[in-house]
């Protein structure tokens, strides 16, 4: 099996990760077509496999939530990119699209090169999250051009069924495997030194959240947060990036408004995410938004911390309330400032939750799971037809039936 990997940008996010941990882990052949360049395609092309990048301003230029003007003027790019994925497509068995733009012009070169296209969807399909027209041309991809999906959540393929109305016992879930190497490599070194690397304060008690800076991240309700508690320290580990720089400058105007200068440490980005997570006492997760899987949480039970959880999305898939972590409300800054006093003045409870929490992470999201389940999912999808209404498995009534529960 030859595998042709689309993604639509350069940088590193989470299903850039996953789409590297799968390569990396591979059983099968691969390329891979990126429309950006940036450092996903230098660690892409560092496994000695070719990387070629297709682009267009015009496609990169719109965004998730963007209006249906901007997505039309991309209309002239987008076929182009079709025409050079499907060129190269023609060498290959299959497509593996990572991304929501990888998705739609890998169904559409799908279409043309006679390959089937598989997606892996790492997005709640909503209008929080995207454009009006941009749900449209996903309904319309995924019921009559893609031959399968594989969700990263429950969450996730509830929302693509609420869209399309395909059936979700033919949406396989696939979690995200991290690999957990890199924590236990962490473990050897002392949090104190851990602390004098990263310039943090020596004895202060410290929650880290690790992201990129974006107001549906929630980095403001932790500022509040930590408002509350005045022993308290809160570290921001991520830089903006997609037009988010205006946020940031916010949250440094929050701190000053609220005058927590003093606790509040700006890390930016850090390539060495297990020893900075190593060296806090809790890691929290504050987005706003259903998150669609998680998977710096599940960085966090690796790094043995505590982790508190904002209650939706793929979220509450992976922390078990006050035994693998803890869930607060989205966009609840006292609920969030309780939890983090109740983990702060019960330590042992902290201790036992972080053990939960880490045990858990190692034995259900493990990079060998993921591969092996991803791969079974291509090798399903290798020989079948491009689905049409027929094949995407929708109900008579284009009801979805209940859902089964995720593959463990």
């Amino acid at each position: 099996m030859r595998v042709l990997m689309l993604d639509q940008t350069g940088q590193m996010g989470g299903a850039e990760f996953a789409m590297l941990e799968l390569c990396e882990r591979a059983q099968f052949d691969w390329q891979a077509i990126l429309f950006e360049d940036g450092p996903f395609r230098e660690k892409l092309a560092a496994l000695d496999r070719r990387v070629d990048i297709v682009s267009s301003h015009a496609v990169s230029s719109v965004k998730k939530d963007g209006q249906s003007r901007s997505v039309l003027k991309a209309v002239g790019g987008v076929i182009g990119m079709i025409k050079q994925v499907a060129k190269i497509a023609t060498s290959c068995d299959i497509i593996y699209a990572n991304t929501q733009k990888a998705a739609v012009v890998g169904a559409f070169a799908g279409k043309f090169a006679r390959r089937p296209v598989v997606w892996y969807l790492h997005d709640i399909m909503t209008s929080e999250h995207f454009g009006k027209f941009q749900l449209l041309v996903i309904k319309y991809v995924s019921r009559h051009l893609l031959s399968g999906v594989v969700c990263n959540s429950v969450a996730s393929r509830d929302a693509l069924v609420k869209l399309t109305g395909l059936d979700p016992t033919h949406l396989p879930v696939v979690y995200n495997g991290i690999p957990a190497e890199p924590f236990d490599h962490a473990e050897s070194e002392p949090v104190a030194l851990l602390r004098e690397r990263f310039r943090l304060p020596k004895d202060a008690f410290l929650v880290g959240c690790f992201s990129r800076l974006a107001p549906w991240k929630g980095q403001h309700v932790l500022l509040d947060a930590i408002a509350r508690d005045a022993d308290t320290h809160a570290v921001l580990v991520g830089a903006p990036f997609f037009g988010s720089e205006k946020y940031a400058e916010q949250l440094q105007q929050q701190v000053k408004r609220l005058g927590i200068e003093a606790r509040v440490h700006f890390a930016g980005f850090q390539a060495d995410v297990p020893r900075m997570m190593r060296a806090m006492d809790v890691v929290a997760h504050t987005s706003i938004a259903p998150e669609p899987f998680g998977r710096v949480i599940v960085e966090g039970m690796l790094a043995g911390k505590p982790v508190i959880g904002s209650k939706a999305g793929g979220v509450t898939e992976i922390i078990d309330d006050g035994r693998s972590g803890l869930l607060v409300n989205p966009d609840d800054a006292a609920a969030l400032s309780n939890a983090i006093t109740a983990l702060r003045h019960d330590l042992a409870m902290a201790h036992r939750i972080a053990m939960a929490g880490q045990a858990k992470a190692r034995a259900s999201f493990t990079p060998a799971a993921h591969c092996r389940k991803m791969t079974e999912a291509l090798m399903n999808h290798l020989n079948s037809p491009r689905r049409g209404a027929s094949a995407v498995h929708m109900t008579q009534s284009g009801e979805p039936p209940e859902a089964d529960g995720p593959e463990r």
